[in-house]
């Protein structure tokens, strides 16, 4: 059976994190069956974090503040999280389904897929998206 995705709410959503005037800092997206539905929004990454169980399967769309002594901005990513325990045909599935997810999470600097909650650490993501940023004028004080 094909997936589907809760649009109007998903969107919504991913509208909030995009707006510098919430306090919304991530929103996820979670399966209900063979449906994709808001799986929880918030402020604090670490929350976002306790969502990632080893039987979830998980589409995140987070901000984080990056930048370095000349200017800060807020950079976005999209993370796939899929836990350990998830199966052969649930894993395959994620990958096809992301296309949906994609419809509407669209401007984003870097995507990762996770299965490693190490990878999962803020300061790691922080680094890859400050990465993906181009000039870092931090250099001169390292």
């Amino acid at each position: 059976m094909a997936s589907e995705i809760d649009k109007e709410a998903c969107r919504e959503a991913y509208n909030l994190v995009r707006d510098d005037n919430t306090d919304t800092n991530w929103v996820s997206f979670k399966y209900d069956g063979t449906k994709i539905v808001l799986g929880g929004q918030g402020t604090e990454y670490e929350d976002f974090k306790k969502q990632c169980t080893d039987d979830a399967r998980i589409f995140a769309f987070v901000r984080l503040m990056t930048g370095d002594a000349m200017s800060k901005r807020a950079k976005f990513t999209l993370i796939t999280w899929i836990g350990e325990n998830v199966g052969g045909l649930q894993r395959a599935k994620v990958s096809t389904d992301k296309t949906l997810v994609k419809d509407i999470v669209q401007n984003f600097a870097k995507e990762f897929t996770i299965s490693d909650a190490r990878d999962l650490e803020e300061d790691y993501i922080r680094e890859e998206l400050k990465k993906a940023g181009g000039a870092n004028y931090d250099a001169q004080t390292e």
